[in-house]
């Protein structure tokens, strides 16, 4: 099955293309994030893991975006409804293989730094002229979802037992390729991360040393 989408706008890709009209924006901050440069991780180590024989296959990092500081005029960091677009970036897998983590990192920093305010109108605007359901899925062997955020407070919640244990996001909407993050419950900047893959992937995740130095083993 081939690869599906239902956003209006453009990727960063392996060229550093820009969204829109090829630019960033002029408020660009040129430091990548500590997510970013986790999910660059996790984009490099998948794809290894996945031992494709083409290196020209390309590869697809999807990640949720907070649009509300984003619109102008920007939207009450309060608003309770569902105010995320979900953004694709693209590269292939030689280059994700080949080149170093600040490779990946930078693809998709400048990715989110592109989704301005006319990106966001623009994904809203086309939705509203041909109105689909959002595609979830691995459709072809080497896409990446993340969604969550380390930002949600999530081992606050306190229900009359204590802290948690730990998060979990239950089985829905789950599949090769899916991975969500939490805030790690030691604190301290750490992250929970819950991954789906196929059994050989995670198996070949699981022994790479590159990324499992990174890793805290939980006892």
């Amino acid at each position: 099955m081939g690869k599906q989408v239902n956003d209006g706008w453009k990727i960063v890709n392996g060229n550093g293309n820009a969204n829109g009209n090829g630019k960033l924006n002029g408020n660009e901050r040129n430091e990548i994030s500590s997510f970013q440069s986790l999910s660059a991780q996790l984009w490099r180590a998948v794809t290894r893991a996945r031992k494709f024989n083409d290196p020209a296959k390309t590869s697809t990092f999807r990640m949720a975006v907070n649009f509300r500081h984003r619109l102008e005029p920007k939207m009450d960091a309060f608003y309770f409804g569902n105010a995320i677009q979900s953004i694709p970036t693209v590269a292939t897998v030689g280059d994700i293989l080949s080149r170093d983590l600040r490779f990946c990192a930078d693809l998709l920093h400048r990715n989110v730094i592109a989704h301005d305010d006319a990106t966001v109108r623009r994904g809203i605007e086309d939705w509203e002229n041909a109105p689909r359901l959002f595609p979830l899925g691995n459709f072809d062997g080497a896409m990446i979802t993340m969604g969550s955020s380390p930002r949600f407070p999530m081992y606050d919640n306190d229900f009359g037992w204590g802290r948690p244990v730990a998060i979990r996001s239950g089985k829905a909407n789950k599949f090769d390729g899916k991975i969500s993050a939490f805030p790690g419950r030691e604190g301290n900047g750490s992250v929970d991360l819950e991954v789906v893959l196929a059994p050989e992937t995670m198996a070949g995740l699981e022994n790479d040393m590159e990324f499992m130095q990174y890793v805290t083993q939980v006892v």
